[in-house]
């Protein structure tokens, strides 16, 4: 087998080693940041828990061990799914590095999830939410209503939505240059709505800047001139969404399932949907078929002959 920097070094910490090692990988491979960041909690985990055992000493029963210890320790099944996610790429890569063999994680079921859809506002639910005045809890009120119809009338991320610069926009287009996961861009168009909003926004967006003698390119900033971060947007969605009478549980995903399963309702490809919202397969744009199912049994009993 091919030898590596990880399978030269002395089998004291063989995991661990790798573990850095594949995590490098992902970096250099410009894999998303949250990715990264997920794997490396969850791996560190599992070389903690492979201690001095090596890869010969780690098969599909020590891998159900693993998951044991996790479930012992509190986390739930979708936690532990992750985990074993994790481990299976770990694998993969160690396997077409040379490493080993085969992978024994392929052999270790996936814990069973409860299939849970999110509850998505309706339309009217979101036309109330973005039609009239701003509630009073909006600290920034123009910034804050551009974010809520690039959210909903583009259906892009958090991480997306507050990696938009300002010469990603085309206005005269009406399209937005989107950075997705994997570093892979797409455009997306905006509507009249999101044109008036970034109208009103770019003049108090400027007056940031003259206050606190600060400059970025990015479009959403907050009142000390810096970019927002995702945690903001969290916040300050579930805030105005919560003020505008939406269910406490929103969140800026929320706002992208809405879009999606809107774009189905009025009759919208799926395969548009999917490249609207950056999907690398069909199958997750899918699930808003199931979001929908209510809404294509209305549309079969008004409309199909023998239904009535």
């Amino acid at each position: 087998m091919k030898s590596t920097p990880t399978a030269r070094r002395q089998k004291g910490a063989e995991v661990s080693l790798a573990v850095a090692d594949f995590l490098r990988h992902l970096r250099e491979r410009n894999s998303s940041l949250h990715t990264i960041k997920a794997y490396r909690g969850d791996l560190a985990n599992f070389a903690a828990y492979a201690g001095q055992r090596g890869w010969k000493d780690l098969d599909h029963v020590a891998i159900r061990g693993f998951l044991s210890q996790l479930y012992e320790k509190g986390l739930g099944k979708t936690s532990v799914a992750r985990s074993l996610a994790a481990v299976r790429s770990l694998y993969k890569w160690l396997a077409r590095e040379g490493v080993v063999a085969q992978n024994p994680a392929k052999l270790v079921s996936t814990p069973k999830l409860a299939k849970k859809l999110p509850r998505v506002p309706t339309i009217e639910e979101m036309n109330g939410v973005l039609d009239g005045p701003m509630p009073g809890v909006a600290a920034f009120p123009e910034r804050d209503r551009l974010m809520l119809e690039l959210l909903y009338g583009c259906g892009v991320r958090n991480s997306e939505l507050t990696g938009i610069n300002l010469d990603d926009i085309h206005a005269s287009a009406e399209i937005i240059l989107i950075r997705g996961k994997g570093k892979k861009e797409r455009y997306v168009p905006f509507g009249g709505s999101a044109a008036q909003a970034l109208a009103l926004y770019l003049p108090q967006r400027q007056k940031v800047f003259q206050e606190t003698q600060k400059n970025t390119n990015a479009l959403l900033v907050n009142r000390r001139g810096g970019r927002l971060t995702t945690r903001s947007v969290g916040r300050i969605i579930k805030k105005v969404a919560v003020a505008k009478g939406l269910s406490p549980d929103v969140h800026p995903h929320t706002l992208r399932h809405a879009f999606g399963t809107h774009m189905l309702e009025e009759g919208a490809d799926l395969r548009a949907i999917q490249e609207l919202l950056g999907h690398e397969r069909l199958a997750t744009t899918q699930r808003y078929t199931q979001l929908s199912l209510k809404h294509v049994l209305q549309v079969y009993d008004q409309t199909h002959p023998r239904a009535k």
